[in-house]
């Protein structure tokens, strides 16, 4: 995947979560557990934080570095919570979304990572020396 792509592929990952984000906010269960809003304010943050990167693919990986545990975070308690609220499909399948955006972000930021170290240093020759 190109940097460009990775960036398209990334924001097609956000949008998803962005749709569990708007779920939720507006879901009437929210009134009676706050606790469901840690989702909400953490896609916003990343998502807000993400689009102002859009035509800096190396910054914009450097932003998603910074802020995916954050997002993890709250997609663990999120699988917590949610089924306090609702055992409805629609917040079973939220739950479901939201582990699956943050692991393929995960997986995006893997295989993008920077090379180790010491793959870009000299190597020693094994020529015979005279």
């Amino acid at each position: 995947m190109t940097p460009t792509e990775t960036v398209i592929r990334c924001d097609q990952i956000m949008a998803h979560a962005w749709m569990v984000r708007t779920f939720i906010k507006h879901s009437p269960e929210v009134e009676d557990f706050p606790e469901l809003m840690g989702i909400v304010r953490a896609v916003f943050d990343t998502a807000r934080a993400l689009e102002t990167r859009v035509t800096d693919p190396a910054g914009y990986l450097h932003m998603l570095r910074k802020k995916i545990g954050k997002l993890r975070t709250a997609a663990a308690e999120f699988r917590v919570e949610a089924p306090k609220a609702s055992t409805h499909t629609n917040f079973q399948q939220a739950v479901i979304s939201m582990d699956a955006c943050v692991q393929e972000l995960e997986h995006i930021l893997q295989a993008t990572a920077p090379s180790a170290k010491r793959n870009s240093l000299p190597t020693e020759s094994t020529e015979p020396t005279d």
